[in-house]
């Protein structure tokens, strides 16, 4: 029955995946779109930490974890882990002189995992890496005390596609490796109108886009005491060198009609901006945690990255500058009892956790950071390893000084965990 819920998922999501505007921020006119690329609905609930690992969920950000799926079964089982979340975002985009609301709904990821045996599994799935999606209108006066109107358009993004290995080389020990491949396309436009003129201008500009890169992790992840456990990892996303296939049309419209009038493919080739390379700086993460198998855990994370060395030659933005990026994050989970025979409520998993990220992203002169709170529950399914989580996220991004926009938003996570028993090894001969 599982496997038949997974394949109608399946051919529902790898289309609405693709076609999906993901974003609505303001922010994602910026590199390469809004990131989306966040884990599992698990990860996310406990503030976005990855160094959690256990044996019947699949971590979306730490390949290492795969070593311990389905070891609760033994060596006698193969575990398969099906898994995949959707988000509803609904932002309140304010500046120093107005505000307005939005919201946006999104296919997170569609993952598969295997246990292949005891501490060595696979994984594979699909999900978006960045996504662009804003609507910017800007009104000045020229030398002439006209007055101009600029519309900045944006839609588009990025997905991948992953495939991940992880392997226990030793007792407590695990290493592992994703390969992702990111593929899709940005287009960004702007127009330009002058009051009281019968034509007005247009830019649009299309960057097809794919690349690989890889995500190395290392977890060490000893017993204390008997009962406790420790939860060390360290993870490694390589730079990720994007190729970027450009195109670009300038022309001019009519503004009562919107026709165009005038269209004009500019020859790239000529300015060495049909091919692009778009090379997103390697981030290294570091993450400590601590806990009770099945009872309680606590963990933090570091993440930094050197955003600095960052540029989008195709896509010009005068007013930005890159410096380099980083995140803190903390979470945690609790279970009142998971083997309890009463009481639906003490098998409850209730998660919890907070991040700050500076983006790396300087605009006008002010820091773009993002602060997030979130919360939520794992809801087992009775005679089952699966469960249903339900998280919630509320946040604040950007700044209203300096003329720019900030972001209150709350965020509802839905996510869907399944496990399947995919051999048993026969027991007679």
């Amino acid at each position: 029955m599982i496997k038949k819920i997974v394949i109608t998922i399946v051919c529902f999501a790898a289309t609405g995946l693709y076609a999906q505007n993901g974003s609505v921020s303001p922010y994602s006119y910026f590199g390469i779109g809004e990131l989306q690329s966040k884990g599992t609905m698990e990860n996310q609930m406990m503030g976005g930490i990855g160094m959690f690992a256990d044996s019947i969920h699949i971590n979306l950000k730490n390949p290492a974890a795969l070593s311990k799926l389905g070891v609760q079964f033994g060596e006698d089982f193969g575990n398969t882990t099906y898994t995949f979340g959707l988000s509803h975002k609904r932002l309140s985009l304010k500046s120093y002189t107005e505000s307005q609301t939005n919201s946006v709904t999104n296919l997170e990821y569609l993952s598969v995992a295997m246990a292949i045996k005891k501490g060595f599994g696979i994984g594979f799935g699909l999900m978006p890496y960045s996504s662009v999606g804003y609507n910017l209108v800007s009104e000045s006066l020229n030398d002439n005390d006209v007055s101009v109107t600029n519309i900045f358009e944006g839609e588009g993004g990025l997905n991948k596609v992953y495939f991940s290995v992880g392997y226990e080389f030793v007792k407590n020990m695990s290493v592992g490796v994703t390969a992702n491949f990111n593929f899709g396309t940005l287009d960004y436009d702007r127009i330009q109108s002058l009051e009281n003129i019968q034509f007005g201008t247009f830019d649009k500009r299309t960057s097809k886009v794919n690349g690989m890169d890889f995500n190395y992790a290392l977890n060490y992840n000893p017993t204390v005491n008997d009962k406790y456990n420790i939860f060390a990892s360290v993870r490694v996303n390589t730079q990720t060198n994007l190729t970027s296939k450009n195109e670009k049309e300038i022309g001019s419209f009519s503004t009562t009609s919107g026709q165009n009038i005038e269209v004009i493919k500019v020859n790239l080739d000529a300015v060495n901006l049909r091919h692009t390379e778009l090379k997103i700086p390697t981030t290294t993460t570091l993450g400590l945690g601590f806990g009770e198998h099945r009872k309680w855990f606590l963990g933090a994370e570091y993440s930094f990255q050197g955003l600095s060395s960052f540029s989008n030659d195709f896509i010009e933005v005068d007013n930005l500058d890159y410096e380099d990026a980083s995140s803190f994050a903390f979470g945690g989970f609790y279970i009142p009892d998971h083997s309890a025979f009463s009481g639906y409520y003490k098998q409850i998993t209730y998660r919890a956790g907070l991040r700050l990220d500076k983006t790396g992203m300087i605009i006008n002169n002010k820091e773009i950071n993002n602060f997030g709170i979130t919360f939520g529950f794992g809801l087992p399914m009775r005679g089952s390893f699966s469960n249903l989580n339900l998280g919630f996220e509320v946040g604040r991004q950007g700044t209203t000084d300096a003329n720019l926009i900030e972001e209150s938003y709350f965020k509802v996570n839905l996510g869907l965990s399944l496990n399947d028993i995919w051999f048993r090894k026969r027991r007679i001969n």
